[in-house]
């Protein structure tokens, strides 16, 4: 099996993963296995491709389709960044803080 045939095994095995966002003002994501936290200004997911933070003003979630795995979000978006192990634990303990 070649190297082409290998990645493309690989990729069917794991469900796909896109963000598509709309005038930074609607994200339309799929691949998302768990919602871990969310409130107005930060959205904290698990996605097939790790753990991705949105950060932004007037956060809502407008749609949830666990099965499928697609979650949409409206408001005005400042940040979305995909967090490395370590990142993951410093993300986890600020959003702890905002709910104490």
């Amino acid at each position: 099996m070649n190297e082409t045939q290998k990645m493309g095994t690989a990729h069917r095995d794991t469900p796909d993963h896109s963000v598509v966002m709309k005038n930074r003002k609607t994200l339309e994501i799929s691949g998302v296995q768990q919602v871990d936290s969310f409130d107005n200004e930060e959205f904290l997911l698990v996605t097939t491709m790790g753990y991705l933070a949105i950060r932004g003003q007037n956060l809502q979630m407008k749609n949830l389709d666990v099965e499928q795995g697609h979650v949409s979000i409206r408001g005005k978006v400042y940040d979305v960044i995909y967090l490395d192990e370590q990142q993951q634990d410093k993300a986890k303990g600020f959003i702890g803080k905002l709910f104490r």
